[in-house]
C-alpha cells in the first residue's frame, strides 16, 4: 500500500493531467470490502431462509404429526404468509377434514412450529 505522501502526489498529479480532480467522486463511488461474517447473516436475513426452512419442516414432519387416515388424503402443499395450504383428494374428505379435524390438525402444527409459523389452514382440492 503506498504511503500517504505518495498517494497525494498521484492524486495531484492525475488531477493535473485529468484537468478535474476526481478523487471525492472516486472515493464516493469506491466498493468497501467486507467481510463474510458481515455479509451472510444480512444475506440469510434478505432471503428469509429461517422462514423457509420452517416451512420445508412442515412439509416434511406432516405425516408424522397427522393422524395416518388424513394424510392418505390430504398433503400440504406449501406455507404463505403464516397460511399452511393442503390438498385433499376428494370433497368427501376435504367435508371430513374442515368439520371435525381442522382444529385439531391447526392445533397440532401450532404446538410443534408456533403460531406465528401457521396462523391459519386452507384446505383444497387437488
Amino acid at each position: 500500500m503506498p504511503s500517504p505522501h505518495k498517494a497525494n502526489s498521484r492524486q495531484r498529479v492525475l488531477a493535473q493531467w485529468r484537468g478535474i480532480d476526481l478523487t471525492p467522486l472516486e472515493t464516493a463511488r469506491a466498493v468497501r470490502a467486507q467481510t463474510a461474517a458481515d455479509l451472510i447473516p444480512r444475506l440469510l436475513k434478505d432471503l428469509r431462509l429461517d422462514a423457509r426452512q420452517g416451512e420445508a419442516e412442515i412439509v416434511k414432519v406432516w405425516n408424522s404429526l397427522i393422524d395416518p387416515v388424513i394424510t392418505a388424503h390430504a398433503q400440504p402443499a406449501g406455507v404463505r404468509n403464516g397460511t399452511l395450504f393442503v390438498t385433499v383428494d376428494s370433497s368427501a374428505w376435504l367435508s371430513e377434514i374442515v368439520r371435525y379435524r381442522r382444529k385439531e390438525i391447526l392445533d397440532r402444527l401450532q404446538h410443534s412450529f408456533g403460531r406465528a409459523v401457521i396462523q391459519k389452514i386452507s384446505f383444497r382440492i387437488g
